[in-house]
């Protein structure tokens, strides 16, 4: 079969290459075309348009690149329409492909799968409508989504499972525990790390990245500093806001470093949850500018106590959220010590991950999800 797959972002390209890699174990016919990335491309097919040219944060950006978003949103539409696949398959996303899955449901009878559900549980609540409409089957990798969809918005689901546990298994699988060889390689010192994973978007860098560096540079002396750097973001990028000299920025290798990282400072995100899976105490870092009025905003539009996966999954703190006006190097300094070695919340924050763990399910997540999607196309 014919699959069309759209992911906008790092996290999703991630998803869509292992659903892809179990979509080809299941149908041995399948052919891909997508916008997507360089996971997506690992798995064969057509890359139409690289995610790096389509994704953009904050009202500023969008409304500087809102020709060239609706140039891409035409050109994805008609790319479908033109290549009439079996089913396309929605990644996250929410803003792009809400309006490729109302274009398709208005002009063909191509179905539409979302795999990877929107976060409208934490706002955008009266998205529901379009999914409910334009969406013909949703597959969720959240456990608690089963009952914001079927309970409260009596709308049937897919809960597959979540994806981050296959990839971080199938990493550690293909990369045994080799902290000397790590360090030799990318030419780090003894010195545990202290590890910045400041998102993959350019206004989150720049609103998160300053003050993390300058938090965890206190500890230089007894840890070194590693940036994660993200594939779609220039170097040249970073270096407007901190010293490769004191912070060594490693780019493609999120989970080797998280691997070998004794503590981390993470925009939110999915690279809260994969931090966790990596058993790496955590701080949740997400400034915004006028962090009083977003905290007073945040009471009234957000719709769940929480920005964490890792929190929102168990229900209860157990990594800290810096969010908006909470997030300030005197709050950071203090929940960061308490994280280190020897900390006083480090203890409890892993244990908090093991609670996490047990809600989250068996991995498998990927292939359940093609096994199921081939079942419906079939109509088995």
């Amino acid at each position: 079969m014919k699959y069309y797959l759209i992911a906008g972002e790092a996290s999703g390209d991630l998803h869509a290459g292992q659903l892809m890699k179990a979509l080809k174990e299941h149908d041995s016919a399948a052919e891909f075309r997508y916008f997507g990335g360089d996971e997506m491309q690992g798995q064969g097919g057509t890359l139409v348009r690289h995610y790096k040219d389509t994704a953009y944060m904050g009202f500023i950006p969008v409304l500087l690149h809102l020709r060239q978003i609706f140039q891409n949103m035409d050109l994805c539409k008609q790319d479908i329409v033109k290549w009439q696949p079996d089913v396309v398959i929605l990644i996250d996303y929410p803003g792009f492909n809400l309006s490729v899955a109302e274009y398709l449901k208005k002009n063909t009878a191509i179905p539409v799968y979302y795999y990877i559900a929107p976060k409208i549980w934490a706002w955008k609540e009266h998205r529901i409508k379009k999914i409910r409409r334009d969406v013909d089957e949703l597959f969720s990798i959240l456990p608690f989504e089963i009952e914001f969809f079927e309970q409260k918005h009596h709308y049937p689901i897919h809960y597959v499972g979540n994806p981050s546990l296959d990839e971080v298994h199938e990493f550690l699988t293909q990369h045994p525990d080799d902290p000397e060889g790590f360090r030799k390689e990318y030419g780090l010192d003894d010195r545990p790390i202290i590890a910045l994973l400041a998102g993959s978007r350019k206004q989150e860098i720049k609103d998160n990245l300053p003050m993390m560096a300058q938090v965890a540079l206190e500890h230089a002396a007894d840890y070194q500093i590693v940036l994660a750097g993200a594939p779609n973001i220039d170097l040249s990028y970073y270096h407007q806001y901190i010293n490769e000299g004191q912070i060594r920025i490693l780019t493609g290798c999120t989970y080797r470093i998280l691997q070998h990282s004794a503590a981390a400072l993470v925009t939110s995100g999915t690279a809260t949850l994969e931090t966790a899976l990596f058993r790496v105490p955590q701080v949740v870092c997400y400034y915004t500018a006028c962090g009083k009025l977003v905290s007073q905003l945040r009471k009234l539009f957000l719709k769940v106590p929480f920005v964490s996966l890792v929190n929102l999954i168990t229900g209860d703190e157990v990594v800290p959220e810096l969010v908006a006006d909470q997030m300030n190097p005197e709050r950071l300094r203090r929940e960061l010590q308490g994280i280190l070695p020897g900390g006083a919340q480090r203890d409890a924050q892993l244990e908090g991950y093991q609670r996490m763990l047990s809600r989250l399910g068996e991995p498998g997540a990927p292939d359940r999800a093609a096994r199921e999607m081939i079942r419906l196309l079939r109509k088995e």
